[in-house]
């Protein structure tokens, strides 16, 4: 693999987009998160919050906001 391939695969991603007024709020803690994604898992938290789920526990949000890992 050559140098510049392997630069590119490890430039930072950016996170996949929410709602505005979440990705907005968010965006201001981004600096805080060394992975793309964590901080992906920090705006579907508060996308979770926000939701009109009865239970806001984190497996019921992970379930609202499709994230497979119970964690």
């Amino acid at each position: 693999m050559d140098v510049e391939l392997q630069i590119l695969k490890h430039l930072a991603k950016d996170a996949h987009p929410t709602i505005a007024i979440i990705d907005e709020y968010c965006a201001e803690y981004k600096d805080l998160f060394k992975e793309v994604r964590n901080y992906e898992c920090f705006k579907y938290l508060h996308l979770g919050i926000i939701s009109t789920i009865k239970r806001k526990s984190l497996p019921e949000i992970g379930k609202v906001v499709s994230i497979n890992s119970a964690q």
